[in-house]
């Protein structure tokens, strides 16, 4: 059985860092693209960046380019991501997921499996 399970959220103040981890178990880890999604109360849940299998290509929503970097460690079989610079409107239950295929893409529609979410909360 597939598990994911984030940790590192938290409440910050705007302009602080956080920095997210997701150990994943129970899947060839490095076979399959990650991500790291949110959603924010009364909205959708939302794409916010992805990393291919290799951890060579990695792609980002426009509101986090150049505040967010997502990277992975194959060999403790553990994405991550960092966050820079919080904004309020980052505030959110972050979510990992890893992807039905080996390519970073920007869509929920190619999740396979969910992790149970890590709350986000950036005060201004």
């Amino acid at each position: 059985q597939v598990q994911l399970v984030e940790s590192g959220g938290g409440l910050v103040q705007a302009g602080d860092s956080l920095r997210l981890s997701c150990a994943a178990s129970g899947r060839t880890f490095s076979n399959y693209a990650m991500g790291w999604f949110r959603q924010a109360p009364g909205r959708e849940r939302e794409f916010v960046t992805t990393i291919n299998w290799s951890g060579g290509i990695t792609y980002y929503a426009d509101s986090v380019k150049g505040r967010f970097t997502i990277s992975r460690d194959n060999a403790k079989n553990t994405v991550y991501l960092q966050m820079n610079s919080l904004k309020p409107e980052d505030t959110a239950v972050y979510y990992c997921a890893t992807l039905k295929v080996k390519e970073a893409v920007t869509t929920t529609g190619m999740v396979k499996y969910w992790g149970q979410g890590t709350q986000v909360t950036v005060s201004s």
